[in-house]
């Protein structure tokens, strides 16, 4: 059966790679980040921003739009893609990630919590979380599966590895939707071993991609890069390798050095409600007393038209007068800036050059 994602390997510079991921609604040059649209929004953004900014596929969460509108009003209004006025890639995480911090009662047939809305009884199971994204219509899927915080000890790791392989199977199994694709999840905390594990036997279930989950909750950088130097080498050279929450500059550079394709995370525009600033020399706060007369842009050089327009001193001022202006215009800036990164390793693993272009980058900002 010819599956509705694919994955063709590009250049390579060392482990970091590039490629392309075709989906039913468009091809994606990798590696690539995924802004977060956690209610089928990016906040203080629309899609045309999105198509502005050059976004070539956005994440929706499975969780929140099951309990608001729910998957039968999004399926009703053309799916994901109708109902955001989006016509590019779309991902849909299980929502196994949000569930966590609501400490869900954990069975081996179903993950049981209260709903953050009304604080209803909710039952998420792995046929439960594919119907809904199928429902929804992302082009791609995530099993459900078990994250832990970390640290966790080595027993707790191991059994919530083994509980997620076996729900990856029953969410195979539930799939119905011979166009839209599912990708399966490692995990195994920061143990090597047992990501290794995981890693080969996802591998052997079958997916056309497989995200890198446990990560981003707690671990040390060094913690983070073993994990992924145990993982990547056990999936398939033609499986998009997908690290789930992950968004800071750092992090990016260390997980495509070990062959990492595709990101997510609400770094960027959580950031920037909070009236922080990405840049190549280091970020910064907006409210900062120095800007009060600087008529730089955040970033020389950055073509966003938050750069293009407006000055360091005027966005201050709108964050300190709490105009909603300024989250719009810093969360336009921080997303050119992520996708700008993005596009610069893409060329960089081309000619040969992706270590150089990390240490400098690195080397700016401190």
């Amino acid at each position: 059966m010819t599956q509705p994602v694919t994955y063709e390997p590009g250049a390579a510079d060392g482990d970091a790679r590039t490629g392309v991921m075709t989906t039913p609604h468009g091809t994606v040059a990798t590696p690539a980040f995924m802004a977060v649209g956690t209610r089928a929004s990016i906040k203080t953004l629309d899609t045309e921003d999105m198509d502005r900014l050059g976004a070539q596929i956005l994440l929706a969460n499975t969780y929140h739009l099951m309990l608001r509108p729910g998957e039968d009003v999004v399926a009703h209004l053309g799916g994901l893609h109708g109902f955001m006025a989006w016509e590019g890639p779309i991902l849909t995480d299980s929502g196994g990630y949000q569930v966590l911090s609501l400490h869900p009662k954990i069975s081996e047939e179903t993950l049981v919590f209260k709903s953050t809305y009304d604080g209803s009884r909710v039952e998420l199971t792995p046929e439960r979380s594919v119907a809904v994204q199928e429902a929804l219509g992302a082009d791609i899927a995530m099993v459900l599966d078990v994250p832990v915080n970390l640290p966790v000890d080595y027993d707790v790791a191991e059994k919530a590895m083994y509980q997620t392989l076996r729900w990856a199977e029953r969410s195979k199994a539930a799939k119905t939707r011979a166009d839209r694709a599912l990708f399966g999840i490692v995990q195994g905390g920061a143990d090597p071993t047992l990501r290794q594990i995981s890693a080969r036997e996802t591998a052997n279930i079958g997916f056309p991609g497989f995200g890198i989950g446990g990560l981003a909750v707690g671990e040390t950088a060094v913690e983070r890069a073993v994990a992924i130097a145990a993982t990547v080498p056990e999936l398939p050279e033609s499986g998009v390798r997908y690290v789930m929450g992950l968004g800071d500059t750092e992090g990016i550079l260390d997980a495509v050095a070990l062959g990492v394709d595709l990101f997510d995370c609400v770094l960027p525009t959580r950031l920037a409600r909070h009236g922080k600033a990405l840049s190549r020399d280091g970020d910064f706060s907006i409210r900062r007393v120095e800007w009060i007369f600087d008529d730089r842009p955040i970033e020389s050089g950055c073509e966003c038209v938050t750069c293009r327009r407006y000055s360091r001193a005027y966005l201050r001022h709108l964050r300190l007068t709490k105009e909603r202006t300024a989250d719009r215009l810093l969360t336009i800036h921080n997303l050119a800036y992520t996708y700008r990164l993005m596009r610069d390793i893409r060329s960089a693993i081309e000619t040969g050059s992706f270590e150089a272009l990390r240490g400098e980058i690195v080397g700016r900002r401190g």
